[in-house]
């Protein structure tokens, strides 16, 4: 898949319209204390990267290669993906539950971590108020197939859209469970280190309290369970209208302030896009 634009997916995407969105920052963290439930996925994070060291940096090059992947041209797209594929095919862990050492790049691992961030991508901005149709919601699925083959895995075997996605996270939840593993990540994910000067002089530390609170509140209701949270339905009300409350804020912040360059270019480009249309 490729573009007029020459990139994978461009202004006319669904793709563009999700990973632009002022809220798009929160549904990454999201992804990421989803993912951690996975017990051999969160072991394999812990043993090659941990989750304090260089946790700004790991955070970094997360969002520049969803960022490249996205926005950028196709064949430094695929070069990247190329790149991270040969990183992960020389490493390995050691399963805690059976001893045995696993490969970072196993197919099934793969394919956790990409529906993980496809239903979090999705979920956070429509919730958040982004007007996405169910028909919109079914393209972004399926325009998200070409990510999961950038990391190895065959089309056949990615949900191509949100009944799929659905069936998906049924069938794998009983393979879910809350390690102490996870439970240190999450600790670092929602309070991460930051210098004190940081701390003292900017707004940092608030702001990441709100966006990790705001992650941690609209998991779905099964997640929020595993992790002790509570599961009501008025609790996914009160996150729903606080999420949209963020995006209101957002959306009226000065736009050289409103995210990334790349964001914004992007919703230049969409909005001028619809606008010839």
């Amino acid at each position: 898949m490729e573009s007029g634009s020459g990139t994978l997916f461009g202004p006319s995407s669904v793709s563009w319209r999700v990973h632009a969105d002022p809220v798009f920052p929160v549904a990454g963290v999201r992804a990421l204390i989803l993912q951690a439930l996975h017990p051999t996925a969160v072991a394999g994070v812990a043993q090659h990267t941990g989750f304090r060291d260089d946790f700004w940096g790991r955070l970094e090059r997360t969002g520049l290669y969803v960022s490249t992947l996205t926005y950028g041209p196709a064949g430094e797209a695929r070069k990247l993906a190329a790149r991270i594929r040969g990183i992960h095919r020389r490493l390995s862990a050691v399963d805690p539950d059976t001893g045995r050492e696993f490969p970072l790049d196993r197919p099934d691992l793969l394919l956790w971590v990409h529906c993980c961030e496809i239903e979090s991508f999705l979920t956070t901005v429509r919730r958040a108020g982004n007007p996405l149709s169910d028909a919109d919601a079914d393209r972004y699925v399926a325009e998200q197939v070409v990510s999961a083959e950038l990391i190895g895995l065959p089309a056949s075997q990615v949900p191509a859209s949100v009944a799929e996605l659905d069936a998906y996270f049924h069938d794998v939840r009983p393979r879910l469970r809350l390690t102490d593993t996870a439970r240190d990540g999450i600790r670092t994910l929602t309070i991460p280190p930051m210098k004190a000067w940081v701390q003292l002089l900017t707004p940092a530390r608030p702001a990441w309290t709100v966006l990790a609170g705001a992650a941690l509140a609209t998991l779905p209701r099964w997640a929020r369970k595993m992790y002790r949270l509570p599961g009501l339905p008025t609790t996914d009300l009160a996150a729903t209208a606080g999420l949209k409350a963020l995006r209101v804020a957002a959306l009226a912040l000065p736009d050289r302030i409103s995210g990334p360059p790349e964001a914004r270019r992007a919703r230049a480009l969409i909005a001028a896009a619809e606008g010839a249309a």
